[in-house]
């Protein structure tokens, strides 16, 4: 299937928002793997990493393999490994190596110890064996982004599959934990520098991966309303679906944001591949104060 004529192409002609699809990842770790990887990770053929995925699973935790963008950078010394609390208001990221995979036994989700990280992560989904979308655009973005700073090469990764393959590029941001779509490099640029001062940039924004479908609509609609980019600045109260959401400033300000489902997006595919299905996204009204 030729990428103009796969999933994201076609979420893009059906109208399909990117507001409130951010995958759900608040614990995440990340770990560098040079090998092929499988559809699933959890499925991969080596025990060091299935057992891993496992393990991570037991603590409410996801597995990410991830990888220098290029063939050239991919190495097969030491490896890289990021750990993340994604928790809204309260994100901590650190960073971690292990000499190889059998040093992978002892990785846990455990952030004591690790180096904070503090320079903005790109983690780009390239997931190949998921979805042709994300290899194509999620590879050429990466390889984009990677090219055009060359003064910081650690700032991205290509990663493994993070949902929502229509929506390719798609990329989560570190340390902010916002998640974002149809990525071009310069937006790219943009959304990792953004991320190095705490903000968020709404342009191609998904939703902070902490949060609900429901409650990444909301802030996002406050944030497009007033324009806040510290990515600190909201805090939005539990919602699992449609009707009035309360957001709240840091600096007590409130915002009551009603979220309806839109019926009349057109229909798209999941990912490549796959059949149609209606769209059927949370659409956010206007904020207005609350009283």
């Amino acid at each position: 299937m030729g990428v103009g004529h796969g999933c994201a192409a076609l979420s893009l002609d059906a109208g399909e928002p990117l507001a409130g699809s951010a995958p759900a990842l608040r614990r995440l770790v990340a770990v560098e793997h040079v090998g092929a990887w499988p559809p699933r990770v959890a499925a991969h053929p080596d025990p060091a990493v299935s057992g891993l995925a496992a393990r991570l699973r037991e603590q409410d935790a996801t597995l990410l393999l991830i990888r220098r963008p290029g063939r050239r950078r991919r190495r097969t010394g030491g490896r890289a490994v990021i750990l993340a609390d994604l928790t809204p208001g309260g994100t901590r990221v650190v960073r971690r190596h292990v000499r190889g995979p059998d040093d992978l036994a002892s990785v846990r989700f455990d952030l004591d110890g690790g180096r904070p990280v503090t320079d903005p992560l790109l983690l780009v989904c390239a997931h190949g064996k998921r979805d042709v979308c994300c290899a194509v655009r999620g590879r050429a973005l990466a390889a984009a982004v990677s090219g055009a700073d060359p003064d910081h090469p650690g700032g991205v990764w290509e990663c493994s599959h993070l949902g929502g393959h229509r929506f390719a590029p798609t990329a989560i941001a570190l340390p902010t934990g916002y998640a974002y779509g149809r990525l071009d490099p310069a937006t790219a640029l943009d959304v990792r520098k953004g991320a190095g001062l705490g903000e968020v940039l709404t342009a191609c924004c998904r939703g902070h991966v902490g949060h609900t479908p429901a409650e990444q609509a909301a802030d996002l609609a406050v944030r497009e309303l007033t324009g806040l980019r510290d990515a600190d600045a909201l805090m939005v109260d539990p919602a699992d679906g449609p009707g009035d959401v309360t957001v709240r400033g840091r600096d007590g300000r409130l915002w009551i944001v009603t979220l309806s489902i839109d019926a009349e997006a057109g229909a798209r595919p999941t990912s490549c591949g796959a059949a149609l299905e209606p769209a059927l996204p949370l659409v956010a009204g206007t904020p207005r104060p609350a009283e």
